[in-house]
């Protein structure tokens, strides 16, 4: 119940109790008069217009009161309901957005005062935190590219042993894999402080999504995951299609990583009213009911068991996510352990 609900039903109960309270005093009084005064009549005529002055006017006026004390809290915490309405806007994107406050100099003035600095204090954070994830992403790329070009060298112009061969190539995936985990990021980061410029033109995400599915079938033949089209019908999307494609890469190559051996994924494309509407379903282990509100946070990985057995580093979907918002569009994870686990995305059509 809201605050201004309670106040209201408070002042009304007081306002009958005070009325029911002078009426009964009145009500006494006038009782006592009569059992000792010889003139009833005039008492009893007392007595009748005391209790139609009651009716006809002490409550019309109880409800005036009440109005009234409604309107009156309504406005006093009108400023309250604004402030509410304005934190609930507030993320992490928009933190350096100042709240305005009434100009009264009063309590809730300075309650705006203290969360907009709060806020300062977040988006100062934030931006230091961002800022060292980008220079920290860009500084490790010049020795991650050293690193691994001296490993292939040695690989191509060294006389190795076999098992020297097996090691080296081993550092060369590790390299590769902080690699992916440091472009990742730098994505990530560059996006989140709007560095990256999309650029939109008409693009057909049939054909985007009959490539993908030609490259999850070569991603899929270790594991021999069936990847069945089920509906592509012809559709076209405004966007960028460079991040579209790495949508769809990204998606896929999560389905069949988490996919069991001999499972299938099934993807289909269709339309409903202005939006195209993309369903990627897999037949993978699945996922708990308190883990999926993660799926999309940095560096989640699932169970500790499938991130034990299964490469990646848990930025796939995050990238996913900020992809498919950055296109105006959802994209909706829904699973359950034993059954089908499902990536639906909507995008507007063009």
């Amino acid at each position: 119940m809201k605050i201004r609900t309670r106040l209201t039903l408070w002042y009304a109960a007081i306002l009958i109790v005070s009325l029911v309270i002078m009426g009964a005093g009145t009500y006494q009084e006038i009782s006592e008069q009569l059992r000792h005064d010889h003139r009833k009549k005039i008492w009893e005529y007392a007595l009748d217009e005391t209790g139609e002055m009651v009716l006809w006017v002490g409550l019309p006026a109880v409800f005036l009161g009440v109005l009234g004390g409604w309107w009156l809290t309504r406005k006093a915490l009108a400023p309250i309901t604004a402030l509410t309405e304005t934190v609930e806007k507030t993320n992490d994107g928009n933190l350096g957005d100042q709240l305005r406050g009434t100009g009264n100099g009063d309590e809730l003035d300075r309650l705006t005062e203290v969360f907009n600095a709060m806020t300062a204090r977040l988006n100062d954070s934030f931006q230091r935190v961002r800022e060292f994830t980008l220079h920290a992403s860009h500084e490790l790329k010049t020795p991650l590219t050293v690193m691994r070009g001296e490993l292939e060298t040695a690989l191509r112009e060294q006389p190795l042993s076999d098992s020297q061969k097996e090691l080296f190539l081993s550092q060369v995936d590790e390299i590769e894999r902080l690699a992916k985990i440091v472009d990742g990021l730098t994505l990530l980061t560059k996006a989140d402080t709007g560095q990256i410029k999309l650029n939109f033109e008409p693009v057909r995400l049939d054909e985007l999504v009959r490539e993908s599915v030609a490259d999850a079938n070569i991603l899929a033949q270790p594991q021999a995951v069936r990847v069945n089209l089920l509906d592509c019908p012809e559709t076209m999307i405004s966007g960028d299609r460079h991040r579209l494609r790495q949508l769809l890469l990204n998606l896929t190559d999560n389905a069949i990583k988490y996919n069991q051996p001999g499972g299938m994924l099934n993807i289909s494309l269709s339309h409903a009213g202005r939006m195209a509407e993309l369903k990627m379903e897999n037949s993978g282990a699945g996922l708990s009911l308190e883990l999926q509100p993660k799926v999309f946070e940095r560096f989640f990985r699932g169970d500790a068991s499938h991130s034990n057995t299964v490469e990646g580093c848990g930025l796939g979907l995050s990238i996913a996510q900020w992809i498919v918002h950055a296109h105006r569009g959802t994209i909706l994870f829904t699973s359950e352990p034993g059954k089908l686990t499902t990536v639906a995305i909507t995008l507007p059509l063009a």
